[in-house]
């Protein structure tokens, strides 16, 4: 089986190490390089390829968001999941629309951040539970098109609310007592009734929907 080839950009040496040990000891992944700032990144990733990019934020020298934007034009197939201590409203924002697929939180719990790489690599969105909701702020305004949570079925909104909880796949597959197979069936499901493609955008929506129903409603 290849193993998923990883960079780090971290300016912490001993998160560094934690990090590329936590990677190495997986099965299926490896750490191919690890950087202590974008600059060595920008010189280094684009001949190394790695396939995901663990990226920090605040970085000495050039930022983690402008290392973002800079290495998705250099290298369009590369997946960045920033994982940083910050949680502002502005740097989430910034980093998703820099180029970044997802967004977690360094206090994320070591077995989370290996099944949220593999969600990364097989095209998905991770994020933190905590990070969804300070993007509602950022949506609100945005129109919500046409479908909505109301249009979910009762499995199926059971299994946002888990997403938007941070819950990584194989943990919504225990907590609902399905498979893997029939969790992403019920997350295609969603995409498509809610219109959107991936589970950042259905996360946003979903709490967008749910915490600006008026007092009283009763829930979908």
């Amino acid at each position: 089986m290849k193993k998923l080839q990883l960079s780090i950009v971290e300016d912490s040496e001993t998160l560094r190490r934690g990090l590329a040990a936590l990677l190495d000891d997986a099965p299926d992944m490896q750490c191919r390089s690890a950087c202590a700032d974008a600059e060595e990144a920008l010189q280094r990733l684009p001949a190394e390829a790695p396939d995901i990019v663990l990226m920090d934020i605040r970085l000495p020298g050039m930022s983690g968001i402008e290392c973002v934007s800079r290495l998705v034009a250099l290298m369009p197939k590369v997946r960045i999941l920033m994982l940083t201590a910050y949680e502002d409203s502005e740097d989430i924002f910034q980093s998703l629309a820099a180029g970044a697929h997802g967004y977690l939180v360094k206090s994320t719990a070591p077995e989370q951040l290996l099944e949220a790489i593999r969600e990364v690599a097989a095209g998905g969105s991770p994020i933190s539970g905590s990070v969804a909701r300070k993007m509602v702020d950022f949506f609100r305004a945005q129109p919500a098109g046409n479908g909505g949570v109301a249009a979910l079925a009762p499995r199926e909104r059971e299994v946002l609310k888990l997403l938007a909880e941070g819950c990584p796949y194989k943990e919504i597959a225990a907590a609902m007592q399905v498979s893997l197979g029939t969790v992403r069936t019920y997350i295609e499901r969603i995409y498509e009734k809610l219109h959107v493609h991936n589970r950042t955008d259905a996360v946003v929506k979903f709490l967008g929907q749910t915490e600006t129903r008026p007092r009283g409603a009763p829930n979908p």
